[in-house]
């Protein structure tokens, strides 16, 4: 039995509780540990609304109890620690702000790269833990010809997680188990039966923790009211992509790229959101060829599984988590940090505020912000 315990980011589900049991079974000493991300009860508004109530959305206080009562079940040490003041300042804030600036964030990779693989190594830290254990759907592995940690895509493609884990660095995944890669959800949900588990029927997490139903308006709305703040200029014209104008807003942060629905105009055909403008607070609007591109830049790139490129690289590209990862090659930008792509076809709302992940089959070559 290894000396220093594992610490498993339980989250209340059957996913992270299945970790935890499995590493117990396998003779690990095993330290359990909750990070308390956001307060449910803030946002009365929302509240009254009944979107709420936290069912449904990790990081509820319901997924508190489960976890502690998991652990007892399971004979770990188990803590819960709050990171609300970190978890609002690089996740909620930045979400909110990329929202204003017209471009549509991914707060669960933002989360991943700065709490749940940045403050929760400092936690396990705080416990005598080298290693870390989480649910997440991916594997790990070391090249020793190349002397890296790589990424790559869970067994179950269904589950797979990788585009929300392109930002880890060599050195957390130095550190990560991720125990269920090799798995499908339905050997876990089996697994997590077979032993018994008190949340081996729960359901699945859905939202996001900090915004009720998907309603990503109303919690902006919110949230800036909360905070005594307003977004500025925030009606503005709907326009044609021939300049038309069809219509008025009442801001930017209601729309995202691919949008249909929602636009609040009546032309007789499929109109759909193409772009839009934080300082002229216009929404343009088109047809469905008007939302297809050829290349895109993506920024803040981090590579994985390879140091960088010397060279332009093919690789499959996805541009949002349910897309289908599109031949591209990779030109090296003059920024060592940007990363010009190039798709063999034309791919459908390219999203500013997205990720761009680069994959070579199932490995992660890295992944970037798109521009």
């Amino acid at each position: 039995m290894p000396d220093a315990p594992i610490a498993v980011a339980m989250s209340g589900g059957v996913d992270s509780s299945t970790v935890a049991a499995l590493l117990v079974r396998q003779g690990h000493r095993v330290i359990g540990l909750t990070m308390q991300l956001w307060n449910q009860r803030r946002l009365p508004e929302l509240v009254a609304e009944g979107a709420s109530s936290g069912h449904g959305r990790c990081c509820s206080l319901d997924d508190v109890y489960d976890a502690r009562r998991v652990a007892e079940q399971i004979g770990i040490p188990y803590y819960v620690i709050n990171f609300e003041r970190q978890f609002e300042e690089r996740v909620v804030k930045p979400f909110v702000a990329e929202y204003l600036a017209g471009r549509t964030p991914i707060p669960c990779t933002l989360c991943n790269n700065y709490i749940k693989f940045d403050q929760f190594l400092e936690m396990a830290d705080g416990v005598g833990a080298r290693q870390i254990a989480t649910g997440h759907y991916a594997r790990v592995r070391h090249d020793a010809a190349s002397g890296r940690y790589q990424l790559l895509r869970a067994v179950d493609d269904a589950k797979d997680q990788t585009y929300f884990l392109f930002g880890l660095t060599q050195q957390q995944l130095a550190r990560t188990l991720f125990p269920l890669g090799e798995l499908t959800k339905p050997a876990v949900r089996e697994l997590a039966r077979a032993m018994d588990l008190a949340v081996a029927a729960k359901g699945d997490s859905q939202e996001i923790c900090f915004v009720p139903n998907g309603d990503y308006a109303a919690f902006l709305s919110a949230y800036l009211k909360e905070s005594g703040g307003e977004a500025a200029r925030t009606r503005g014209e709907i326009v044609a992509t021939d300049g038309r104008t069809l219509g008025e807003h009442a801001g930017v942060h209601h729309f995202t790229v691919g949008q249909r629905r929602g636009l609040g105009i009546a032309t007789g055909e499929p109109l759909y959101v193409i772009s839009s403008d934080p300082v002229t607070q216009r929404v343009t609007v088109g047809g469905p060829d008007d939302l297809l591109r050829t290349r895109l830049f993506a920024g803040a790139v981090n590579w994985i599984s390879i140091a960088g490129l010397t060279a332009p690289v093919r690789a499959q590209v996805k541009i949002r988590n349910r897309h289908a990862a599109a031949p591209a090659t990779l030109h090296a930008a003059s920024d060592p940090a940007r990363v010009e792509v190039v798709f063999d076809q034309p791919q459908r709302a390219v999203t500013p505020g997205q990720g761009a992940v680069f994959y070579d089959g199932d490995l992660v070559l890295g992944g970037g912000w798109i521009e």
